[in-house]
């Protein structure tokens, strides 16, 4: 561990009142910056989540980055839908009534392109469908947006994160003007990160949890950001991940998530954190000037 590693966790002990205040923590890329809002499964409180309407509405309301959730059909498409299963946010029981338990991974892709992925949300999305990753990709890239793209679920799923980065080089998306700051690539996995790390070290990747401090060594090797919970967060913890270099000889990064509401959004920010995920990124953005 080097020294800034060092002073970061004495300080974070320490708990001194410099670190306490609100204000004295910066972005460790841009000091003084507020944090990047991120809008989870795209504007999700405004449209239904995970939908390329989700992804038009971040367009509109001006959030550049917008989350998603990869999981992959029976017959081996990658679709973007959050649960393993499709009972929330479809009418899968309606139009497959006898497929209980409705996962994902029992459905092809062009059975999943038959169900309403927006009814449920209300009305005016009525007949909104689960899109592909291909077809997400591509509406991010229209938009000219960025992507923080969650691997769900990979034990389900062996072979997604090679699978996963052919859609997006297919696309594009491994090109340097992508790679340079237009995506990052995120599991609860660690296994699944250090995967996309190995398979394309040129990807920036990010480890969904939070990691006990003496653990950070480890995970600098393969991820650049470490995106934890907001409620697990402290101004301590966040200046001991910034403490350390992730493989791409940067400070790792801190995006919490999911940050709803402006007094929680103010609070995350006085962490110092790099970034915040939010189903509201018009409030959060209002909230810290993001």
């Amino acid at each position: 561990m080097h020294a800034r590693a060092v002073a970061a966790m004495t300080t974070a002990l320490l708990g001194t009142a410099a670190l306490l205040s609100p204000t004295a923590v910066a972005r460790a890329d841009a000091p003084g910056a507020p944090p990047t809002v991120l809008a989870h499964r795209g504007a999700s409180a405004h449209a239904p989540e995970n939908t390329l309407a989700a992804v038009d509405r971040a367009a509109e309301l001006g959030v550049a980055w917008v989350e998603n959730d990869v999981q992959r059909t029976r017959d081996g498409e990658l679709v973007v839908v959050h649960d393993d299963n499709l009972r929330r946010t479809t009418d899968v029981e309606e139009v497959f009534p006898g497929r209980a338990p409705w996962k994902v991974k029992d459905f092809t892709a062009a059975e999943i392109a038959r169900l309403d992925a927006g009814s449920w949300f209300g009305p005016a999305y009525a007949g909104a469908r689960v899109p592909t990753l291909k077809q997400y990709v591509d509406r991010v890239d229209r938009n000219h947006q960025k992507l923080l793209l969650e691997i769900k679920n990979p034990a389900l799923y062996p072979g997604i994160e090679q699978q996963t980065l052919k859609v997006l080089g297919n696309e594009g998306w491994l090109e340097p003007g992508h790679l340079a700051g237009r995506l990052i690539v995120q599991s609860f996995s660690a296994k699944s990160v250090r995967t996309v790390h190995e398979l394309k070290p040129g990807v920036r990747t990010g480890f969904l949890g939070t990691p006990d401090v003496a653990e950070l060594p480890d995970y600098a090797e393969f991820a650049d950001l470490i995106n934890p919970a907001h409620g697990s967060l402290s101004v301590g913890y966040v200046a001991a991940v910034h403490a350390f270099s992730g493989p791409h000889d940067r400070p790792l990064e801190v995006l919490a998530w999911t940050v709803d509401t402006a007094a929680d959004a103010r609070r995350v920010a006085g962490y110092g954190v790099d970034g915040i995920i939010s189903n509201r990124p018009d409030v959060v953005r209002d909230a810290v000037g993001g």
